[in-house]
């Protein structure tokens, strides 16, 4: 079995060091949907509490550059790059999140971040219309830069 890199010879949990590593760029997309009512779908423009997808796509690219913070073992980053993008669609709400860095370390998690904080951002701004809403299918879509290369999923 491969050594896991987050423990010490001891067991205990630690944060990787990174500094022998080359500086890469390295990017990555992730993707998250919530499942919502359609009569909460028709809903989402007069939303008392503001436009749902615009506050979802702020609050994605905020986690993104936070994700060091929230994440316990995770380098904190300087982004070169974080968007995301939310489309509605007939059965909810698709998020697709994208960072990107020049650096020793990936930024999957950076990706992963901001797509679940803007899945939890649309959930949050749309409990009142459809309490039943879903988070579902968070997953890195791809990721490329470092020693690993890139990786893409594969369509299921």
């Amino acid at each position: 079995m491969k050594k896991l890199s987050h423990y010490d010879s001891a067991g205990s949990p630690r944060m990787v060091d990174v500094s022998a590593k080359p500086e890469t760029h390295r990017t990555a997309r992730a993707h998250a949907f919530v499942r919502i009512a359609p009569a909460a779908l028709k809903k989402l423009p007069e939303n008392p509490k503001g436009d749902p997808l615009e506050i979802a796509r702020i609050a994605g690219i905020g986690a993104a550059k936070r994700t060091g913070e929230l994440i316990p073992l995770c380098h904190p980053l300087m982004l070169t790059h974080a968007d995301v993008d939310v489309t509605v669609e007939p059965r909810g709400v698709r998020i697709l999140a994208s960072a990107a860095a020049t650096g020793p370390t990936g930024v999957e998690m950076e990706a992963l971040t901001a797509a679940a904080v803007a899945a939890l951002t649309v959930y949050d701004m749309v409990k009142a219309l459809d309490k039943s809403s879903e988070i579902q299918d968070i997953y890195l879509l791809e990721k490329s830069g470092g020693k690993s290369g890139t990786f893409r999923r594969k369509p299921s």
